[in-house]
Parts: C-alpha cells; structure tokens; sequence
C-alpha cells in the first residue's frame, strides 16, 4: 500500500511513528499501523461469494449465482473473531462478494465489537440505504470503502454490469455521509475508465470521501479474464500516478487522503516527486517507506481468510499453491505462527533472489520486488521480475 498523503506530509506520520512503534498494537491508532512495524496482520474477509452485481474485474468471481453453500456458519464465523481477537488483529475488513449480503453480518460485526476488534467494510454500497448506514455505524464498523470505477455513469456501470449502479453507489454516500459513518472511494483503474480519474478524485470530494484509493488491476478471478486487454502500460501508470500526486498536493490532508494497493513500486514514483520538487517532506518519506521493510504487505501485514475459511497470504493470492491453511482444520492464530509454513515463508522472505529487473533494481529495498502475485500468474514463476513495474532502467541507477 503507497499511502500518498501521509509520506507528503511526513513529518508528523515520522514522530507518530516513532510514538507508537513500541506500544501494544490494538493501542496504536490506525494512522500509524502500517509503519508500525508490528506484524499481526489486516484481515481481509470474504464473508461471501454472493453479490448482487458482476463486476468485469472481480477477483473471487463474485455475482449473483454464487451460493452460500460451503460459507462458514455463524457458529463459526463467532469462534474466528475470538480467535482474532486472542492475537489482536488491527483490523478486520468484511468484503466478499458483498459482505452486506451476509444475513449475520450484524451478528459478527457486533461480536467483534464486543471483543475489541476494529472493523471496516468493503462494498459495492448499492444495499446502502439510510437505515443500513444506521445500522452499519451501530453494530461498530467504522469505515466503509464503497467502488466507484468511474466519474460517469455510462463508465461505471458497464464495470458493474448493472444500470443504474452509479446513481445507487453516490447514494450510498450520502446515506454513510448522514450517519455520520466514515467512508471513502475504491476504485480500479483500467484503460477504460483512466481518462477519468481526475475527475472521479474531484467526484470523491463532492460525495465526502475522506479515503481516495486507487487499485491496479490483478490477474486473479474474473481479472484474469480481462488482465491483457485491461491493465494500463507504462505511460497510463505514470500519468495516473502524476494525476494523484497532482492531486494530493492540492487536497488538504485532512480533508482526503489518497493511495495506492497492489504495486509497491509506486512509492518510486512518490520518492521521484518529491524529489522533483524540492520537498522538504522528502527524507521523512524516505524514512517512512524504509520503516515498511520491502513494500508488499502480503503475507506479513495483511492477510485473507476466503468464505470456506481458507487462509491466504493476501486476497489476490487465490492460486492452490498459496494456501496457507483453512480455520476449520486449525486456528488461525496457529496458522499465523507456525515458522515452518512454506507459504507464509516464501511471502516473508525479503531477500529472496528476484529475477529479471527486480533482481537488478537499487529501489528494491523500499519496493520488495513488487507484487509476487502478478509475477506469478503473468510471468508463471513467484520470483519473476513484476510485469506491471514502471520503473525505467535509468532510474533503476539512480542513488
């Protein structure tokens, strides 16, 4: 995760860091958790496969004939949280599929709550009405990442395969909005929607977001399907970068703030800019970015759990041979702590000898050698080079 804003304005993220670096982690607030240092990880949880929507770059291949056969019981479900909670998880985010489907999500959320576990929700916001906003912000969950994929409605839509999407989505927004519940804008950028990211950052702004998060796309599920003909090159990476920088520059922080999932070797460009600049912020994000200890979270601050409780390295991660363990057969806690496991190890390993130009590149020690995921679907081999790295050979050589 590229967290734009806070290495922007550096100074006082370093001295919070440097705060709390030592505290019990469910005392650290949650500005300062990804530079904690900590590593009890973010759990992304698939709480379904149910959607009411088909999105064209779903990466559980979500929709509305998934059944839930197989989910975790409620039952379950209950005795995980627990587990979550004797190992304090930072944070639990409910996603799916579309958590809000999940007939019990009130239940799990308000167990969660009871033992002191911080929730958000990731959701396509199409069921948020004003009631369930209500609802949303009772049971404990304190943020809800909501997708926008584009600024209009034509462009977001036909993401979503459902007419009509954008204007329930924006209404999602003021209902959140009217709760008093927090929440910000997902979005995926593609070649189809990236001539609309300056204006999707201005739409956020209208609607109240206080997050800005910009995901590349994955080859994984239905992303896999589309990867070739979707993901952006160079050119439309570095312009879209430039757009956030542009952008994040202009927005007061405590308004927005902005970032970027799925390629650490965004954190270059960043570097890059600010250099450029002459910002004096420079080295306090160098110091940031170094406290991350090699970029992908996967595996180390993040962590999925799938709907039939199958525990992966991260939620992109879905490939057999990433499988690190499934809470029916043993405790995730377990699962999380056992030294020898082969798949968390392999995510662990941060001198790991990279092929191609990752293996060449002077930024890795701030990068890790990007996205292992993308590597291994695109390239067929977890230690490639990153196919989806923008970053130049001469600037590989830079110091």
């Amino acid at each position: 995760m590229n967290r734009i804003t806070q290495c922007m304005h550096g100074r006082g993220t370093v001295s919070g860091v440097m705060k709390h670096r030592h505290r019990p982690q469910m005392d650290v607030p949650s500005t300062y958790l990804a530079f904690s240092g900590m590593y009890r990880p973010v759990v992304f949880w698939n709480l379904t496969d149910r959607c009411n929507l088909s999105c064209t770059h779903c990466y559980s291949k979500s929709g509305p004939g998934r059944t839930p056969e197989g989910e975790l019981s409620t039952d379950e479900a209950l005795r995980v949280i627990d587990d979550l909670a004797g190992v304090e998880v930072p944070l639990i985010l409910f996603t799916g599929g579309e958590p809000l489907l999940r007939e019990d999500i009130w239940e799990l959320a308000s167990h969660a709550r009871s033992r002191g576990l911080r929730m958000a929700l990731s959701t396509n916001g199409t069921l948020i009405t004003p009631e369930v906003a209500r609802r949303i912000k009772e049971c404990g969950i304190a943020y809800a990442g909501i997708s926008l994929d584009g600024a209009r409605a034509e462009t977001h839509d036909r993401f979503r395969n459902l007419p009509g999407a954008f204007e329930k989505t924006q209404s999602a927004f003021a209902a959140c909005r009217d709760a008093g519940l927090r929440c910000g804008v997902r979005v995926t950028l593609t070649k189809e929607n990236r001539q609309e990211l300056g204006d999707l950052v201005d739409l956020a702004l209208v609607l109240g977001a206080s997050r800005f998060c910009l995901y590349w796309l994955v080859p994984t599920g239905r992303g896999s399907d589309s990867y070739a003909r979707l993901q952006l090159d160079r050119a439309g990476v570095v312009e879209a970068l430039d757009v956030l920088y542009r952008k994040a520059k202009e927005t007061d922080p405590a308004v927005m703030e902005f970032l970027t999932v799925d390629a650490p070797q965004d954190c270059i460009h960043l570097l890059g800019s600010l250099e450029k600049d002459g910002s004096e912020d420079l080295a306090d994000a160098r110091e940031l970015l170094a406290s991350l200890k090699g970029g992908c979270s996967a595996g180390t601050r993040v962590v999925n759990i799938d709907t039939r409780g199958n525990v992966y390295p991260c939620q992109f991660a879905r490939a057999d041979e990433f499988l690190v363990g499934n809470v029916r057969h043993q405790p995730f806690s377990r699962i999380w702590a056992d030294p020898e496991n082969p798949v968390l190890a392999r995510f662990r390993e941060k001198d790991a000898r990279f092929g191609g130009r990752c293996g060449a590149c002077t930024h890795r020690v701030i990068c890790g050698g990007g996205c292992r995921v993308r590597a291994h679907a695109v390239e067929g081999d977890f230690l490639a080079e990153d196919p989806f790295c923008f970053v130049e050979q001469p600037l590989m050589q830079r110091r």
